[in-house]
């Protein structure tokens, strides 16, 4: 009987500690320079004409906060940064929208929580495209329901539409994000209101939004609860196609990125509270590893599998750390195909 004492003291002190060993670091590439007040969500640009010369854009949150344009070697590029904006809080990027039968621009989009709206710019060039400010949420009553977070850019492979589907700081149970259509006209860019969807388990919130062009599909974060999955496609219909993945976080499911391969993805998500990340399967929801990246409590992140020439040839991955800057990891650390 004592013998079958200690073995089970045993064994669930190997147990208690199996469950505290930290796990090993995967060293980051570059660790940027630091923002003036909180980073929260980054977003690659891959220049078209010169890869080594791509930029990672990132939210400073704050009243005087701003976007910040980073080089490969994380040195800010003070002349594409947007400083004066009030509280910016997720940044998503896309390709080829069309301003006109003949013009073609890459831009960024960017939620501003406390002017309630959504911004546009082209990028490179850093114009903005939205007369001041697209205003969000604006049937809602309840404190904190206009208040935009999360955000995330859909371009149809089907139409070429570009939507931006928005999350925010609070939000009912069913409908909790927004989606607009972002249109050109003689008159300008427009953001056209087309539907809510999305369910909310009242947890906490909904921030890290991020959509698989190709599959038309979007994935949130319920942050307490799952990973949630729909169509992005409106025509599609708002049924959630899965919830997932929230016993493998300890408290908060945060940033999103979809790592995409000829034949295979992957899904990464910051585990917050243990700062680590999640890898699931793409296709399958399955849980795959936890890595650790060295960063700590990190909200958002974003991943390319494009060679960004000598300084990231394997693709790069970007993850918010809580000291005021980004860490750039060389994918292939990752070790997503083994």
């Amino acid at each position: 009987m004592r013998k079958l004492k200690i073995n089970i003291v045993f064994g669930i002190t190997v147990l208690l500690l199996g469950c505290m060993a930290k796990l090993p670091e995967i060293v980051a590439t570059i660790v940027t320079e630091q923002t003036p007040h909180d980073t929260d969500d980054p977003a690659i640009w891959i220049n078209p004409k010169d890869a080594s010369k791509s930029i990672v854009f990132g939210t400073d949150k704050d009243t005087d906060g701003g976007i910040y344009a980073f080089d490969l070697k994380g040195k800010i590029i003070k002349n594409k940064s947007i400083t004066n904006v009030k509280r910016p809080n997720n940044i998503d990027l896309e390709y080829g929208f069309k301003l006109n039968d003949s013009t073609k621009v890459d831009v960024i989009a960017f939620t501003e929580r406390e002017r309630h709206q959504i911004r546009l710019f082209s990028v490179p060039e850093m114009n903005p495209l939205d007369h001041g400010g697209f205003k969000v949420f604006t049937d809602v009553t309840e404190p904190e329901f206009n208040l935009p977070m999360g955000i995330a850019l859909y371009k149809s492979s089907k139409t070429e539409r570009l939507y931006a589907i928005v999350g925010r700081k609070a939000g009912p149970m069913e409908g909790y994000l927004y989606q607009y259509e972002i249109v050109s006209d003689s008159l300008g860019v427009h953001a056209n209101f087309v539907r809510s969807f999305g369910a909310f388990s009242g947890k906490k919130e909904i921030e890290a939004i991020a959509v698989d062009n190709e599959t038309g599909i979007v994935y949130y974060s319920d942050e307490k609860h799952c990973i949630r999955k729909y169509y992005a496609e409106p025509s599609m219909g708002d049924k959630e196609i899965y919830c997932f993945g929230g016993e493998y976080f300890k408290q908060d499911i945060e940033g999103i990125a979809i790592a995409k391969y000829e034949d295979k993805g992957f899904l990464i998500v910051s585990n917050q509270q243990s700062n680590t990340f999640n890898i699931f399967d793409l296709k399958t929801n399955v849980f795959i590893k936890e890595i650790n990246l060295g960063t700590t409590e990190t909200d958002g992140c974003d991943v390319t599998t494009e060679s960004l020439g000598s300084a990231f040839p394997n693709g790069l991955f970007v993850s918010m750390n809580n000291d005021r800057n980004f860490y750039f990891h060389d994918l292939a650390t990752l070790k997503l195909i083994e």
